[in-house]
């Protein structure tokens, strides 16, 4: 479940369906990028519909881990979901390689942590 819904995370993106997103991700979730820190739903989904420096973009992931835990001492579910792939332009070219690391809680989307080269 959690893989298909990191997956489903960026098929929502790529999409451009907010609402989809928003359905993805827990009411406090928060996303640390390199460029900054994401703190709430509302901000985030705000962000991927009009504050993204390029909204028209597609994610090819090429790698999914996923990893068990006992959720930690932040109250999330056990296991976290790790994605590598490549964001392209609209041309199809490619931008930079990523890996984000998914927490969920209950089912949703907690925190994205994300890392790029």
């Amino acid at each position: 479940m959690s893989e298909a819904t990191a997956l489903a995370y960026y098929d929502a993106v790529d999409a451009g369906d907010y609402a989809a997103l928003a359905d993805l991700l827990a009411p406090e979730a928060v996303h640390d990028r390199p460029d900054r820190r994401i703190e709430g739903r509302e901000a985030l989904v705000t962000f991927m519909r009009d504050g993204r420096p390029n909204r028209d973009t597609s994610h090819e992931v090429a790698t999914v881990l996923t990893a068990s835990g006992d959720g930690g001492d932040r109250g999330r579910d056990a296991g976290s979901v790790a994605v590598e792939g490549r964001l392209f332009d609209a041309e199809g070219n490619p931008m930079f390689g990523f890996v984000d690391v998914f927490s969920f809680e209950a089912g949703r989307i907690a925190e994205i942590r994300t890392y790029t080269r």
